[in-house]
């Protein structure tokens, strides 16, 4: 279940990963946040991020022109 979505689209970095992580400060542990984001640099962005922060990276896929994300808070 998806606790909450992030669209970022139109953003570039590193918006749409300061808005990930503001949106995970305000979730419980476990939560999913589905993260919405059209720059190309957010791939590797986000399993950078989820690497550091230890969030867990469910999926990552490319679709419609957007790439989507499901990061679960750790």
């Amino acid at each position: 279940m998806i606790e909450k979505t992030l669209d970022t689209s139109g953003l570039n970095c590193p918006l749409p990963i300061l808005k990930t992580k503001q949106a995970l400060n305000n979730m419980k542990t476990n939560q999913k946040l589905k993260l919405i984001a059209t720059d190309p640099g957010s791939v590797k962005d986000v399993e950078a991020f989820c690497t550091q922060t230890g969030n867990k990276l469910i999926e990552n896929k490319y679709s419609e022109n957007k790439y989507i994300f499901i990061i679960e808070k750790q």
